[in-house]
């Protein structure tokens, strides 16, 4: 038995959704990376079940694959109650919310992801019953309409966004702990990794575990993918032998690269190089000469060309830096945009 959990079930092995929720960790004490997020979470916690009343609400930001939806998970474990899971997009009308809250169990968890994305209606329930525990439930149309209170149990609420500027001020307001993510260090992926292959029954040494969290963007859950890409190379083609060769050889053929730069990080400074000369240039004019959404580029793909000093967000647009015209072996023309990262 390992030392975290049991190892991954040979039933999960053929589903990628059964092994990611396989490696993801149960509790505190298991989480790699985000120190002090964790140091102030243990303080919350703590502090409720000392006082035996549930927490406040929980609040997570930061891009995607950075461990929120684990944190929320080992919140419920820690606090030993149930978990409910649910997603900002799912809840389209007031009423969805309301059948969700008035089936909470006393000191409940319950999880919003996206939470940025629910709808109006949904959200102004929400105010009342993240403060007083209660919402109102609207019976009949028009000037008919009777609004009857309703108590529900006491909850804990943990919402995650990767978008906290969209998040409405009277609703970042309630949460009680506010909890940014940021992009993990080489040596916490390493760390990630090495736990990863110990569940999945795999021999990683340090050298091809270096070669793969180099290309893993900063980011716990793209380590863990391209982990999985590189036991598959390695079964195939290399019976089962993992080197850092090996790993390379991998990853360059699953399209990423030594900077970890991936197919749309590539489309995006493509574009932006050779169709607009550098920039600037708009988010949706860019998103649309990659064939992807405004959202998909800004969310997916920013972030980390943003951290890696590749692209910079001026006021005017999208900009490429002198760093990307390098990066592509491209002369950097007079000018350039320096790397600054501007917003």
């Amino acid at each position: 038995m390992n030392s975290d959990r049991e190892l991954v079930s040979p039933d999960a092995e053929g589903d990628e959704r059964l092994i990611e929720a396989a490696l993801r960790p149960r509790r505190l004490s298991e989480f790699i990376g985000q120190a002090r997020v964790r140091e102030q979470l243990s303080l919350v916690l703590q502090s409720a079940l000392l006082r035996g009343r549930p927490p406040d609400h929980v609040l997570m930001s930061g891009p995607p694959g950075l461990g929120k939806t684990t944190l929320a998970m080992i919140i419920a474990a820690e606090l030993g109650a149930p978990l409910r899971v649910t997603s900002g997009p799912a809840l389209e009308r007031a009423g969805d919310l309301a059948a969700i809250l008035s089936t909470l169990s006393d000191g409940e968890v319950l999880f919003i992801d996206e939470i940025h994305r629910m709808a109006r209606p949904a959200e102004e329930m929400l105010y009342l019953a993240m403060e007083d525990f209660r919402v109102d439930i609207v019976v009949g149309k028009g000037p008919g309409a009777t609004a009857i209170p309703l108590d529900i149990a006491p909850f804990t609420l943990v919402g995650a966004t990767t978008r906290a500027g969209l998040l409405p001020a009277p609703l970042r307001d309630r949460f009680g702990f506010t909890a940014h993510m940021d992009f993990y260090e080489r040596a916490e992926l390493e760390q990630v990794l090495s736990r990863s292959a110990r569940l999945l029954s795999m021999t990683l040494p340090g050298e091809a575990g270096e070669e793969i969290a180099g290309r893993s963007r900063g980011t716990p859950r793209i380590a863990n993918r391209l982990l999985r890409r590189v036991r598959d190379f390695a079964d195939v083609r290399a019976e089962g032998l993992i080197t850092r060769d090996i790993a390379s050889a991998a990853l360059n053929l699953y399209e990423v690269d030594a900077e970890g730069l991936d197919r749309l990080d590539r489309a995006v400074l493509t574009a932006l190089l050779r169709r607009f000369g550098g920039g600037p240039v708009g988010l949706s004019t860019l998103a649309v000469a990659v064939g992807e959404e405004p959202e998909t580029v800004e969310v997916v793909a920013e972030p980390f060309l943003v951290r890696q000093g590749l692209l910079a967000r001026t006021p005017r647009g999208r900009v490429a830096t002198a760093a990307a015209w390098a990066h592509f072996g491209l002369p950097v023309p007079p000018g350039a945009f320096g790397g600054l990262d501007e917003v």
